[in-house]
């Protein structure tokens, strides 16, 4: 296997190599802008950049073709995920919902988390929701708008450990690990259990299922020491933190996880997701949506959730503006100085589409849970000038045949 990434990785390099004009380098654009990428540039190492672009060419019956080029991709080199992880976990509830096929079971039954240990939490309520019950779709919602980890841990609960990564390894996923809820103190031993869940329809139960344990381990097979201290129980160690226990999702993994969910007519057979094309709606709908009009009374407040406030690539994670023409499609990630960005970007205006993937490492004391990551002055403007300059390369690339965009377009109360 990883055999394969290498030739795939050194194909995608050849085509780099390949392109006229600005050479089809990522390394050579970065160069060439000083302005915006100076600080990076001079120490990518430090701070561990990497990039994937894929461009989008349509031929005349509208069926895409892609071209990717990337720069200092490497699948064995870790970063932590942090929320990236949510989107492929949300993908996998829907797709469970639609395995189990019970009649009244969908993505708006009601679903009722109970604690079978002591170290478990219950939910039973949702105040996001307009009837105050927690959803599947409730919860991938909150995850598509605003990045709520509670939400990402009820579908973590619900579709269990050892089927989320047993149905990614089986998809070719073999650098993705998500093993631990996100924002929880729990153990790895903790992890491998599941709350008990119940969908009800009033007072009838639909479905129910117990705890559930993996009895499969898929920590790192390796330790993946980092930094020089870490921040334990408010107690400085002066030791790097082991991410070997930490999720893991490589940045191609999640390039290509987009790019299947948006082209799914494109994935290969064992990569096709088992969703719905209302199930594909919803999820493009959210991850494009701005909280604020979501009509979710939380989210209305457009000073805590503006626009950009999940968009790094182009807006930085705080615009308080983003032109009607342009939806991103994605998903970010940031913690322990990491921050990441996966997203399918299109401007409905001038016609153009991409893909979009990047991380970077702030993080200058190397020392973590310290809460002192270079991310507004570093990490979130590199990615915001990234995506600017990446646009910018996509207004000026010819095309041969327009695309036809109208499969992203949506209309309603929720989104102009």
């Amino acid at each position: 296997m990883r055999f394969l990434y290498i030739v795939l990785l050194l194909a995608m390099t050849s085509a780099c190599e390949q392109k006229p004009g600005w050479q089809g380098s990522l390394e050579a654009l970065l160069a060439s802008q000083p302005e915006r990428f100076a600080t990076v540039m001079e120490n990518p190492e430090k701070y561990r950049v990497q990039i994937m672009y894929t461009q989008i060419d349509r031929d005349v019956n509208n069926q895409p073709s892609f071209k990717t080029l990337i720069y200092n991709v490497n699948p064995t080199e870790y970063f932590y995920p942090a929320s990236t992880v949510k989107l492929p976990v949300s993908v996998l509830a829907l797709e469970k919902l639609r395995r189990l096929n019970r009649p009244g079971l969908d993505r708006d039954t009601t679903m009722l988390t109970g604690a079978g240990e002591a170290f478990m939490t219950p939910a039973i309520t949702d105040e996001s929701a307009a009837n105050g019950l927690p959803s599947v779709g409730q919860y991938i919602r909150k995850i598509l708008l605003v990045s709520d980890n509670d939400a990402f841990n009820r579908l973590y609960e619900f579709v269990g450990q050892r089927e989320i990564n047993e149905r990614l390894r089986s998809m070719g996923y073999f650098d993705t690990r998500i093993i631990h809820r996100l924002e929880s103190s729990l153990s790895e031993e903790e992890n491998r259990w599941t709350n008990p869940v119940q969908f009800v329809d009033g007072e009838d139960v639909v479905y129910e299922q117990d705890m559930v344990y993996s009895d499969i381990s898929f920590r790192g097979a390796e330790p993946q020491p980092m930094g020089l201290a870490e921040i334990v129980n408010d107690e400085r160690l002066e030791r790097p933190k082991d991410f070997a226990g930490k999720n893991a999702y490589s940045l191609l993994d999640q390039h290509d996880f987009i790019k299947n969910l948006v082209f799914p007519e494109s994935a290969k057979p064992r990569k096709q997701l088992h969703l719905s094309e209302d199930d594909y709606r919803f999820l493009y709908q959210y991850m494009s949506m701005y909280p604020g009009e979501s009509g979710i009374e939380t989210y209305k407040d457009t000073e805590k959730y503006p626009p950009g406030y999940v968009k790094f690539l182009m807006y930085g994670g705080n615009a308080k503006s983003i032109p009607e023409n342009i939806r991103i499609f994605n998903k970010v990630g940031d913690a322990y100085g990491f921050l990441t960005d996966a997203a399918y970007i299109v401007d409905f205006k001038n016609n153009i589409e991409f893909i979009l993937s990047a991380t970077i490492y702030t993080n200058e004391n190397q020392t973590f849970n310290d809460n002192n990551y270079e991310y507004d002055n570093i990490g979130l403007p590199f990615l915001r000038d990234l995506g600017q300059a990446i646009y910018e390369v996509e207004l000026e690339r010819k095309r041969e045949h327009q695309p036809d965009l109208s499969r992203f377009r949506f209309l309603g109360k929720d989104q102009k």
